[in-house]
């Protein structure tokens, strides 16, 4: 008989694999060689030099089609001299697992994958389990599941239900899950005068006083007081810059960067234009030009609570001890494009160390990860 994949285990053989955005690092590969001998196919779906896997246990098209989503790619580990540890060895000390990709999220991947596994092999399902892993979550996110998605949508490839498992607990290991998202939106506005000589500022027509004033009314909205669902929207402003070195020179133009983070009170075209129309309001004040150029990387989605959210929450309660509430905070993920393929929800690790100098993940709760994830499995496709 075929021992227990253990979670810990492949987690360290993936932390080993500098999978640094955009480099695949072997990690995939290490992937596919594991799921290929559990009899999952696998296929590649690499995109314009991101490098994606699809794996299926089952038949294609089953009517219960389990999906899990996640993702090998990290962010750069900075000065590594300023770790304890090797970012890429996966020292094990302290009962901890160090690592670049520790928290964020070759755990994560590394406890659904040894779950799949263990699961497929010992209680084959009535069913399809599929594995989408993408090495581009961490990046410009354009050709990792979104290139997953769609090929699936070419080959008649489907989930009928998928756990994306980002780190989802902020500081206790199953106190929370996500069901949804708020949306998030980028912006680049440029303001464009006259330059000139600034002992003669009538002669010139200077874009930061109008820029400012704009910013101004924009930081100072309140956007909206949130709902039942979702925090308030919130407006951050990351960057004003002129470029300009000389304190005798009104500048010809300057920029401004701002992030918004919203809810589902707004979308990201409602959001554009209202920043179109304080725009214009600005414009017509000063007499100074603008331009405005926004990302929209995802829109607020939720996934109303129900049976797929209560397996979710009996799993995390039966391994872990605590009940994790639902939530919408944070950030984006790849949630927000699965979200059109079928219903998604979230649930992985605490999340303290991720991105961070001496990132780690204590290795019971990697243990813990996996057994939520099995139980899932067996409750999923023992449902009628």
């Amino acid at each position: 008989m075929t021992a227990p994949m253990d979670p810990v285990d492949l987690t360290a053989r993936l932390i080993r694999c500098p999978s640094v955005t955009p480099e695949e690092g072997g990690a995939l590969q290490l992937l596919e060689a594991e799921l290929s001998a559990a009899g999952f196919t696998c296929t590649r779906v690499d995109r314009n030099g991101t490098s994606n896997l699809f794996a299926r246990w089952g038949a294609k098209g089953a009517n219960r089609s389990f999906g899990f989503n996640g993702h090998t790619d990290v962010v750069p580990v900075g000065d590594p001299a300023e770790w304890r540890f090797d970012p890429f060895s996966a020292t094990e000390a302290e009962g901890k697992l160090w690592g670049r990709g520790a928290c964020d999220m070759k755990s994560g991947v590394a406890a659904f994958v040894a779950a799949a596994v263990d699961f497929v092999r010992e209680t084959p399902p009535d069913g399809a389990v599929v594995i989408a892993i993408t090495g581009d979550e961490e990046g410009d996110a354009t050709d990792g599941t979104v290139a997953l998605l769609d090929w699936m949508a070419a080959e008649g490839e489907r989930m009928t239900h998928c756990l994306v498992g980002e780190p989802t607990c902020p500081e206790q290991m199953g106190e929370m899950m996500k069901n949804g998202r708020r949306g998030s939106m980028t912006a680049r506005i440029e303001a464009r005068g006259i330059q000139g000589h600034a002992a003669y500022p009538h002669r010139a027509r200077n874009p930061l006083p109008a820029l400012v004033k704009l910013l101004d009314r924009l930081a100072s909205h309140e956007l909206d007081q949130g709902n039942a669902l979702f925090d308030p929207s919130t407006l951050a402003l990351t960057t004003i810059d002129t470029g300009n070195p000389t304190s005798n020179v009104i500048p010809a133009k300057a920029h401004a960067v701002l992030n918004i983070r919203f809810n589902d009170l707004h979308s990201g075209d409602s959001l554009t234009g209202w920043l179109e129309g304080e725009i214009a309001k600005i414009r017509e004040e000063t007499s100074v030009d603008f331009s405005l150029m926004v990302k929209i990387s995802g829109e607020s989605f939720v996934t109303p609570p129900g049976w797929f959210t209560d397996l979710v929450t009996d799993a995390v309660e039966a391994n872990c001890g605590r009940r994790p509430v639902l939530s919408t905070s944070g950030g984006t993920s790849d949630a927000r494009f699965i979200k059109d393929h079928c219903p998604v929800v979230e649930f992985g690790l605490v999340g303290q160390s991720m991105h961070k100098v001496d990132e780690h993940v204590a290795t019971d709760h990697v243990h813990q990860l996996k057994g939520v994830y099995r139980h899932i499995l067996e409750r999923y496709f023992a449902a009628e």
